[in-house]
């Protein structure tokens, strides 16, 4: 389909992120933030209608609810009820795709959600905490979005504080391997990655147009791979923007993500 005269950054992230749930079938999609959400909820309308997803409570939907404040006449679609125990049966049956934001993620692919700087015993900044992300990361699939490529999120060395298992193998669980790690997908505002370089290595899956094979190793805190051939990423079409917009109609998304032209270094 004919690629639209005029999108914005945000949506170009959506619409990339939307492909990591893309002909995965009958698994639950769970979008942690508004780019997230978004990106399972077109894929749910254009590449993968058995995609499952809730309404953040208790109720399987059957289309997507938009985001933000709803008029009062307001009618989810609600199809069946998936309480805890049937969403961990899905978690640790693979049957569940998430795709979240850490605040931190290393070369491994290790994620941090916790907290940053000091000790152990005494971090300067306290965040959300690992929840539930250590189990949910060698169990199913997982990707990221990060809205500002920089080296503080994509920092030399290991995470502050490892939140989520990656492609480590000092760090792996007892009885596990690499292969039960699974990240498909980072989305930035610079580019779109993943670990499937050379012994999972990060690597440069597309460029958003106008930033530069440069800019995105200048901004991340250890090599990336950069492959024979560096695609653009794809731009939205007109329809999925219209989607777009009928699930966010009160345009939340235009303040999900940093714009990072070429030459704003970190």
């Amino acid at each position: 389909m004919t690629a639209a005269a005029e999108y914005t950054l945000a949506e170009l992230c959506i619409v990339a992120a939307s492909k990591s749930f893309a002909d995965e079938g009958e698994v639950l999609g769970t979008g942690i933030g508004v780019v997230p959400r978004l990106a399972a909820s077109l894929a749910m309308k254009t590449t993968n209608p058995d995609l499952m997803m809730t309404d953040s409570e208790a109720w399987m939907l059957s289309e997507p609810n938009p985001i933000g404040s709803r008029a009062a006449d307001f009618v989810p679609s609600t199809e069946s009820w998936m309480g805890f125990s049937r969403i961990f049966d899905n978690v640790w049956s693979r049957k569940r795709h998430a795709m979240l934001g850490p605040t931190q993620i290393d070369k491994f692919g290790q994620s941090n959600t916790s907290a940053l700087g000091g000790s152990y015993d005494k971090p300067k900044t306290m965040m959300l905490g690992a929840r539930g992300f250590p189990g949910n990361s060698i169990s199913h699939p997982n990707s990221f979005f990060i809205p500002g490529h920089n080296t503080r999120v994509f920092k030399e060395g290991e995470c502050d504080f490892v939140s989520s298992v990656g492609y480590n193998p000092a760090r792996l669980p007892k009885g596990h391997s690499l292969d039960d790690i699974d990240i498909r997908l980072v989305i930035t505002n610079l580019c779109v990655m993943d670990f499937g370089g050379p012994d999972h290595q990060i690597q440069l899956v597309s460029l958003h147009p106008g930033v530069t094979v440069e800019e995105v190793q200048h901004n991340t805190g250890y090599p990336v791979h950069i492959p024979a051939e560096v695609l653009t990423t794809e731009a939205p079409t007109q329809e999925q923007l219209d989607i777009i917009m009928a699930l966010d109609p009160h345009n939340q998304r235009a303040h999900q993500i940093l714009d990072n032209p070429p030459g704003n270094r970190s």
